[in-house]
């Protein structure tokens, strides 16, 4: 057994020699290779410099990967423990290898394979995430300070770009929201942002959408949760309210008065024109008055009587 794994990592070795030999005796072929792996880097990853992602690891390198290999072989089945990962349905692995990202992008979900020892990678969690943006003291354009929060939906869209591009994509997004926001309320009034609420927050998520794109962030959703204001203005405007119901109140009230003059009015002058209308009216009065169990006493005129009075 240990003669076949010393000829395999003999002709594993030989063949990844005659490869480096190859390499080094055909320098235009390798540079066409540097630009092919670069252009890939670019569709992969349009915001990672051409530089830092390169498929050419050198002499040195290509040692170190065939000594890699070599231990792996003769240390069968073993190693295989170590070499072969799993990622989950919402997750994906970017591989590093001597510190360079390998071509063909994030790997999952399911099984892959890294090599010990010179490869490291890293998982990224596609799902969508949710925080809360800090009360944050905002100055409105019409001088009244308010605290308004917020709630903020993003994903990972790029796995690859959230790795390479920033050193943590999900801080980094939380402070961009909180400075969004300030920044954004601090060019509305009072009274837009309590009435534009919607409004206000599509374009906070339009301009953190288009923030975060380089860092391979998707943010879905923004929305403003609440605006506090200070318990002064909170008063003052209770009191502005209280003031105007109550003024709207008594416009109702007069408004009621005038018409009930009105109608009086009518019926005043119904019953001057029409002496049988004043007998009907004074017929009902009496009747109202005897259903009333009390201990008055009418003593009932003919209208003829008192009529001259009335005129």
């Amino acid at each position: 057994m240990m003669a076949v794994v010393g000829r395999a990592s003999s002709a594993l070795v030989h063949c990844v020699m005659a490869r480096l030999q190859h390499r080094v005796t055909t320098s235009a072929s390798a540079r066409t290779v540097t630009r092919t792996a670069t252009a890939t880097a670019t569709a992969i990853a349009p915001h990672i410099s051409a530089d830092t992602y390169d498929t050419g690891v050198g002499f040195c390198g290509w040692l170190i990967i065939t000594l890699s290999w070599v231990i792996l072989i003769s240390t069968f089945p073993i190693s295989v423990c170590f070499c072969v990962k799993v990622v989950q349905e919402y997750e994906r692995a970017v591989i590093f290898r001597l510190g360079r990202l390998i071509g063909g992008g994030a790997k999952g979900p399911g099984i892959f394979f890294v090599l010990p020892c010179i490869e490291s990678y890293t998982k990224v969690d596609l799902r969508t995430v949710s925080f809360n943006v800090p009360p944050q003291e905002i100055l409105t354009k019409d001088s009244v300070t308010v605290s308004v929060d917020a709630v903020v939906y993003y994903r990972v869209c790029n796995a690859t770009v959230s790795v390479a591009n920033v050193e943590n994509a999900h801080h980094s997004t939380r402070l961009l929201a909180q400075t969004t926001l300030r920044n954004m309320l601090g060019t509305k009034s009072l009274a837009e942002i309590l009435s534009d609420r919607d409004a206000i927050a599509m374009s906070m998520q339009t301009l953190l959408d288009e923030a975060t794109e380089s860092w391979g962030i998707k943010v879905e959703r923004v929305e403003i949760k609440d605006v506090r204001l200070p318990v002064q203005l909170q008063r003052a405007m209770a009191a502005e309210a209280e003031a105007t119901r109550e003024a709207r109140a008594k416009v109702i009230a007069a408004e009621g008065e005038q018409k009930a003059s009105r109608s009086l009015q009518e019926a005043a002058i119904v019953i001057a024109e029409s002496p049988a209308a004043l007998q009907l009216r004074y017929l009902q009065t009496l009747n109202s008055v005897a259903a009333e169990k009390n201990s008055t006493i009418i003593f009932p005129l003919p209208v003829e009587l008192i009529r001259h009075f009335i005129k």
